[in-house]
């Protein structure tokens, strides 16, 4: 409810600015919801959103591939945590779109570009997260698993992936999000195909309405995508609680 009211008061605000008239590139919002009601059944956008979801698809999932694996060897084997410890702090921290033109040079522009530029955005904050969860999984589990015969594979599949689940998810929600900046960020640069087309094309046209209405269907599509996660978050928490 509180969030609904604040989106409310941030809606009104916009409207009464727009109106006003205080900047040319601030239309008042009902014109920027009317522009998404026409923007998106329109071809050029099923397009555009069809080649954007594929690019965050992709580099979404080599990030889940690569970054929980990963994790997990770095929680569990001291020599790769030590090694790779560094780095993957570095990553999480650093500006990953200044890496973007580098990509363009060496994977030349277009979609494959994009992938990466997600991939690079979100696998670091999961391996990350990964690693923490499996190394504060619970030890008392851990030691009965063995006592009770389990091989090396159960152990993780039954023991320290379930008891880390959470903070994997946390790191998960965490690199969607950063996956979703990955993409239009990728696109922007790029700036011949999915949604960074019509980012630059509207905005070099100074279409405004139809920017906004793009910046918030982008808004929205990060939001639904990070609730959906939390939700589910929300869910392995209330059961490993019980647990």
């Amino acid at each position: 409810m509180k969030m609904l009211l604040s989106l409310a008061v941030w809606a009104v605000l916009w409207e009464l600015a727009g109106r006003a008239k205080i900047s040319t590139i601030l239309p008042p919002f009902t014109a920027v919801v009317e522009a998404a009601i026409e923007l998106v059944p329109s071809a050029k956008f099923h397009s555009a959103a069809i080649i954007t979801l594929r690019s965050f698809s992709l580099g979404m999932l080599a990030a889940l591939v690569v970054g929980i694996p990963l994790g997990i060897a770095m929680a569990r084997v001291k020599s790769i945590g030590r090694i790779l410890g560094m780095w993957v702090n570095i990553f999480v921290s650093a500006p990953i779109s200044a890496l973007v033109p580098i990509l363009m040079v060496v994977l030349g522009i277009g979609e494959t570009t994009v992938v990466v530029t997600v991939f690079l955005f979100a696998v670091f904050v999961i391996i990350l997260d990964t690693q923490v969860g499996i190394t504060h999984a619970d030890r008392s589990l851990v030691e009965m698993a063995r006592s009770f015969g389990a091989r090396r594979s159960q152990l993780y599949t039954k023991v320290l992936v379930l008891s880390a689940l959470p903070e994997i998810l946390a790191g998960v929600r965490l690199g969607a999000i950063r996956g979703v900046k990955g993409v239009v960020i990728g696109q922007l640069l790029v700036a011949i195909i999915g949604v960074g087309e019509l980012f630059e094309t509207y905005s070099n046209n100074f279409l405004m309405e139809e920017f906004w209405a793009l910046v918030l269907i982008v808004f929205l599509f990060a939001f639904a995508v990070s609730e959906a996660i939390a939700a589910l978050e929300r869910r392995v928490e209330y059961y490993a609680a019980t647990r």
